[in-house]
């Protein structure tokens, strides 16, 4: 009778150090690797960095899950630090977004704003140019033998759909007076015609309007030329491999997330803002065949 007492405060002490044991070397559920996001930098550090870290304290309330900004150098180190994984969804134009694709099975358009569905390149020019704006796109004639920018060399409004508007009205970049430029982002672009290093140049309509509407663009120096007739650009791409790790409704989750972003909600409206749009709506690969066919005419898609 005294034995069995003391076997039972054994074994219990037994199987208490044995759990506290397991306890220590189990593997840890409760750390979640953070959803990371990009955005080719089409614009100014500093207004990328705003906007985007908002966009990730508002992903990463609505999601359930970290999420981490990750600026990138430029155009090209966003497709492929989206190919390697480095990146989980990226803000990609028309064009990264389907070289994008092309490298990742399965990688997904899925969102865009309201205003990308029908979005538009402008051309404009320093008014010191003599350049006089227009309506109808053969008058892109006039631009032969002036000096002219583009912005990055794989953006689709900075510099695709231009020089595909410029080939239409039988423009090629050896009609330019010397090489074209590449600013880089539609920001420089501005300040470059503006400054007058470049005659003319062309870049994105919606940053185009915002800065103008903003005062920092100087008119007595900058007139806008040409609107051109709209196509599909920016968008949201994400990888197939985000639904293994956060579950297989990942990416629609991620979707009633921009979907739901509301202007009448403070903190929303200001996300809204600092994207240019009234809302975000839903889109697919398929919306950007015209860009890829247009890609691998200019040569920017092998």
């Amino acid at each position: 009778m005294i034995r069995r007492p003391l076997v039972c405060v054994s074994l219990f002490a037994a199987f208490v150090l044995f759990g506290a044991c397991r306890a220590q070397s189990a593997p840890s559920t409760s750390v979640v690797e953070p959803f990371v996001i990009g955005a080719i930098p089409d614009q100014d550090p500093e207004k990328l960095q705003r906007l985007y870290g908002r966009l990730a304290t508002y992903l990463e309330a609505e999601l359930g899950v970290p999420v981490v900004y990750k600026p990138v150098t430029d155009y090209t180190a966003a497709v492929t630090a989206f190919k390697v994984g480095d990146l989980d969804m990226v803000w990609f134009g028309g064009l990264t977004g389907v070289q994008a694709r092309l490298q990742v099975e399965g990688a997904e358009a899925i969102l865009q704003r309201d205003i990308d569905a029908q979005f538009h390149s402008v051309f404009i020019a320093n008014r010191a140019s003599g350049l006089a704006p227009f309506d109808d796109i053969s008058d892109l004639a006039q631009l032969r033998g002036h000096t002219f920018t583009f912005g990055s060399e794989s953006s689709t409004s900075g510099r695709l759909m231009p020089q595909h508007y410029l080939q239409q009205a039988g423009i090629t970049l050896d009609d330019f007076a010397g090489e074209p430029g590449f600013s880089g982002s539609h920001d420089k672009t501005i300040k470059l015609v503006e400054a007058g290093s470049y005659d003319a140049g062309a870049l994105n309509e919606q940053v185009w309007l915002s800065r103008v509407a903003a005062g920092e663009v100087n008119l007595e120096r900058v007139i806008l030329l040409w609107r051109t007739p709209p196509y599909y650009d920016y968008h949201w791409v994400i990888r197939p491999d985000v639904r293994g790790r956060y579950g297989d409704d990942f990416v629609e989750r991620v979707k009633a997330a921009f979907l739901q972003l509301d202007p009448a909600v403070p903190e929303q409206a200001v996300i809204l803002d600092l994207f240019g749009a009234q809302k975000f709506i839903p889109t697919e690969n398929s919306n950007y065949a015209e860009i890829e066919a247009i890609g691998r005419q200019i040569g920017k898609i092998k």
